[in-house]
Parts: C-alpha cells; structure tokens; sequence
C-alpha cells in the first residue's frame, strides 16, 4: 500500500491525463493502468464547472484526483490554483509546480519551497515537484511536505534517470514518499526508479504519446510491480569477478 498523507492507494503508478490521441483511448489506457490516481493541470480546466474536462470521459468516484499547478511561474500563482481547486471541490491534495525555466521546464525551487509552506500552513496535503537535488528534497520534507517528487528528467523528455546517484540520495534520505516524476520513457525506466527504492512513478507522456498508450499503460503498470518487488527482494551485490551459479562441491559433500 502506498500512503500519502491520510490517502491510501493500492497502485504505485499516478497517471497524467493529457495528450491523449482521444477519450476512448485514453478511458482504456486508464483501465489498463490499474491506477487509482489521476493528475491534471488545473490550468487546463473551468473551475466554475467541477467536471475537469481532460477527465470528463471517465468516472471520478474511482479515482483520486491530484491537480497539479502546472502553468504557474510564482508562489502566488500556485497558491491561488490550488485554493481555487480546493473550493471547487476536487480535492485537498495538490502537487505543487512552479516551474522557473520555461525551455526546460525545471522547476523554481525557491518559489516551489515558499508554496510549498503556504499550502502545508492552509491544511493541504502537499506533493512538491522537485529537481533532483537531495538538500532540496531535505527542505522539502522539512517544511512537512507529505511526498516528494523529484524529476528524474525534464518534463516530457523521455530521457529517463539522468542522474541515479541524486536519486539515490533522496530516497535514501527519505522519511516520506518519493515519486518519481517527469522524464520516464520506457517500463525499465521505471523499474529502475522502484529497483531504487522509489514509492512511486507519476507519468504522463510515456504513455499518452506512445504508439499504442493502452499497452504501454500495461507496461508501466508492470514494471513498476516488478521494480518494486525487486526491491523488497534484495538484489545481490555487483562484483568484479564472476562467481560460478553451480557449485562444484555436490550438496552430500556439504
């Protein structure tokens, strides 16, 4: 089981909703995700009218739904979308986004902290969206943020985890869930992250612009099972040498 807060979910896999070829196919990707989290850019839907229309196809009882503050450059932005969200009646969680480099996409991390504090102050279940840095992460969890989220990549690359050691560090470090977000590609970039010891993996674009998006949903969904059973199992230590797989000494002679 995977907690944030006071959420429970039974899939480690969040699910972006965007980009989809149309409704039909993103309603099956959905399904065949098996996630229970669904996360879109509340700067993407009217929030006088509750329904967000990047989910308006599927059934918002079965899942939770994570806006995000996506499209916000400052503190204030972002506070003031996710007080919005929160009246509208979506939901109390928010992952929080500012980015500060509108190329690549990275996040502001000073921006990022102040709203961070703001929401937590407002009662907020609050997930930041991090770059991989570990002290940031550090004063994230600090603030009393209830999940990180560090990138593994810029948005929408594809490029998978750039910097493994980073990572590494953070969930190490951790005494709160870590997502990994942004930049998965491929199943094994998310098997790496769970092999790591991550929570969890929120994509988007790895699915939604996939040739066929409802397989790769399949995909994802188990590579992240198998990423993260491979973590509770204990892989064995890398060495230099090889070390033969079949003993010579008969098991009567031991």
């Amino acid at each position: 089981m995977l907690t944030i807060g006071n959420y429970t979910f039974t899939s480690r896999l969040l699910l972006g909703t965007g980009k989809y070829p149309n409704a039909d196919i993103q309603r099956e990707a959905v399904k065949a995700s098996e996630t229970n989290v669904l996360t879109f850019a509340l700067s993407r839907i009217d929030l006088d009218n509750i329904g967000p229309d990047p989910i308006e196809q599927l059934d918002r009882n079965d899942f939770t739904l994570l806006p995000n503050t996506a499209g916000a450059k400052t503190a204030e932005e972002a506070v003031r979308l996710a007080r919005l969200a929160r009246s509208s009646g979506i939901c109390d969680m928010i992952k929080v986004e500012v980015i500060g480099d509108p190329p690549t996409l990275l996040p502001d991390p000073v921006e990022t902290l102040k709203a961070t504090e703001i929401l937590l102050a407002e009662g907020f279940t609050v997930l930041p969206y991090l770059s991989d840095d570990p002290m940031l992460a550090l004063r994230a969890e600090q603030l009393g943020a209830h999940a990180i989220m560090p990138g593994a990549s810029p948005i929408g690359s594809g490029l998978g985890i750039t910097n493994p050691y980073n990572l590494q560090l953070i969930i190490e470090k951790a005494n709160v869930p870590v997502i990994v977000d942004a930049g998965v590609g491929a199943p094994h970039d998310a098997a790496e992250a769970m092999q790591y010891g991550a929570d969890a993996v929120l994509l988007n674009s790895a699915v939604s612009k996939a040739n066929d998006p409802v397989k790769m949903a399949e995909a994802m969904k188990l590579a992240i099972q198998a990423g993260r059973l491979g973590f509770e199992a204990g892989r064995i230590p890398a060495q230099k040498y090889a070390s033969a797989s079949s003993p010579q000494e008969s098991w009567a002679k031991k």
